[in-house]
């Protein structure tokens, strides 16, 4: 008797909290109170982290919801130039450009938002939104000027934490932010759809293709440099830039390179490898997704 009545008053559980039928479903149980006295809650994110996988292994949580909250969690150590869109990436239209051209450039990536720029392609005017062009079109039996349509840029650094990224996208009610990096030039771009993937995954649109492989693997740029994607069978690689990769060991560019590298590269990190010249421009934290190709002598 008196163990039981030394515990309860070092807990602080009455009696009643105690004797509790089974059918009130107590959150803990008392041996399991008296444990936290001993052990306490998770100290930092590592201990909460590893709280939530045993809670999805024992069938509390979903695996979709431990992603998300696991999403969610590492948004607030990640920054805006770890997902950003890279500058090479980037669809922007020039203001002065004719109408045309920038109908065909709208039409043809399938964006909404458009970042415009001036004489400099680090001046960018403002943002371009397809529907307010389609408005303009409908409403006009003139070619529009894109100058009254353009609506406000937000401009922030590389460094911004994503989850303070997100609170000001919700609060200024925008979608888009331009990327500068420390010389006051443009690094990339960044969307709310951006962030939202590092919580939920990656999001499909009716542009997004099913599959991956589907997708437009290599893609010629108009400065004679490529886009290729990390998934691009070697075999393919070779067939459309003319390199002589083996195939033995890897299957895809993406393996090949990151192999090379002997680690995970980041961002920004280069490489020259049988006459190319490897730029990663497109990583998340678990694989390399696209490079940027030139030929070594270019």
């Amino acid at each position: 008797m008196c163990l039981v009545y030394c515990a309860t008053a070092q807990t602080g559980f009455t009696r009643s909290e105690m004797n509790e039928p089974p059918n009130s479903a107590p959150p803990r149980t008392w041996l399991d109170r008296i444990s936290q006295l001993v052990s306490g809650e998770p100290r930092n994110i590592d201990e909460l982290l590893e709280e939530l996988r045993h809670a999805q292994a024992n069938g509390l949580l979903s695996n979709d919801t431990l992603s998300m909250v696991e999403g969610a969690i590492e948004v607030a150590d990640q920054q805006v130039g770890e997902v950003m869109v890279p500058r090479a990436q980037m669809v922007v239209l020039p203001l002065d450009a004719p109408f045309d051209e920038i109908l065909h450039r709208v039409v043809e990536s399938g964006h909404s938002r458009f970042p415009v720029h001036g004489e400099d392609a680090d001046e960018i005017v403002g943002i371009l939104l397809a529907k307010d062009l389609l408005k303009a079109l409908a409403g006009s039996n003139t070619t529009p000027d894109i100058r009254p349509l353009l609506r406000p840029v937000a401009m922030v650094p590389e460094s911004k934490r994503l989850d303070i990224l997100l609170k000001e996208f919700r609060q200024s009610r925008s979608h888009m932010a331009i990327v500068m990096d420390e010389y006051g030039g443009v690094a990339g771009l960044i969307t709310i759809e951006d962030v939202l993937e590092e919580i939920v995954g990656e999001i499909d649109d009716e542009h997004d293709e099913e599959d991956p492989t589907r997708k437009k693997l290599i893609q010629p740029q108009a400065d004679g440099r490529v886009l290729v994607h990390a998934l691009t069978p070697i075999v393919d690689f070779n067939e459309r830039l003319g390199s002589r990769f083996s195939d033995d060991e890897f299957d895809t560019i993406g393996g090949m390179v990151t192999s090379e590298f002997g680690h995970l590269p980041e961002i920004g990190e280069e490489i020259a490898l049988g006459g190319f010249h490897f730029h990663v421009t497109r990583t998340d934290d678990r694989r390399v997704l696209q490079f940027i190709v030139r030929p070594s002598d270019a």
